[in-house]
């Protein structure tokens, strides 16, 4: 999308970082008062920030998204295997695949006020540089999905622009395995509305198409994290070669 900004979405984009600015932290402390009930309502309070975060979109900045293949979901929480872009999805997949727990760095629990949040919602934070991260993944992960609960992963590990393409970690791959359990791919234009740098948000429509399970018994974690890259990145080139 190369078309240059208008007004609106720069004050729309305005409008929505202090939106964020100005309820995290309030949110973040209000929700410490949720310790004592329990995992659930604490998930559920602060899940309904990440809610209000993304609903807001559409009024302020003029973007909203459109889901495709919610029929492809499981019945039952498995490991949901995302393209990462953006801020978006981490928030948006909070409205299909929920309770949730991600797999992410371990840095991120530091951030003032979201990391408080975070680590409320019990994700899966590692560090990647350890040897016991692959562990730590197949162990905690499978206690999640165990407790009714996604597991989220981005298997490019981070953020990439649009039309870029990042390495394909097995991890997800070797958790679902470990598991029993099928992985989900997901595929979305997030990037090319909320980039991963600076503030803007341009308007449009987000398109978010879920993929049918990929099964994983009997199958090495290459096999299916080849199998979900090529799923995804296929969708990827159709989302991002129409106009947005």
């Amino acid at each position: 999308m190369n078309r240059r900004a208008t007004p609106r979405e720069w004050l729309g984009s305005l409008l929505h970082t202090a939106l964020i600015g100005i309820t995290a932290p309030i949110w973040a402390v209000l929700g410490l008062l949720a310790y004592p009930f329990g995992y659930a309502a604490r998930y559920h309070w602060y899940a309904a920030w990440g809610r209000m975060v993304i609903a807001a979109l559409r009024p302020l900045c003029g973007l909203g998204y459109r889901i495709q293949g919610l029929e492809n979901r499981p019945a039952q929480p498995c490991v949901v295997m995302a393209k990462h872009q953006s801020t978006w999805e981490t928030l948006g997949l909070l409205k299909w695949f929920s309770p949730q727990s991600w797999v992410l760095k371990e840095s991120l629990l530091r951030i003032p006020f979201f990391g408080w949040g975070l680590r409320q919602m019990e994700p899966i934070a590692i560090d990647r540089q350890a040897r016991a991260a692959r562990r730590q993944v197949l162990t905690q992960g499978t206690d999640r999905l165990r407790r009714g609960r996604w597991v989220v992963v981005f298997p490019e590990g981070t953020r990439m622009p649009p039309r870029q393409k990042g390495r394909y970690r097995q991890g997800g791959a070797e958790l679902a395995i470990h598991a029993g359990v099928p992985v989900l791919p997901v595929a979305h234009n997030a990037g090319s509305f909320w980039p991963r740098q600076g503030i803007l948000r341009r308007a449009g429509e987000i398109q978010v198409v879920i993929g049918p399970p990929v099964a994983t018994e009997g199958r090495t974690a290459a096999a299916v994290t080849r199998e979900v890259e090529a799923w995804i990145e296929a969708r990827m080139a159709e989302l991002e070669g129409s106009p947005g």
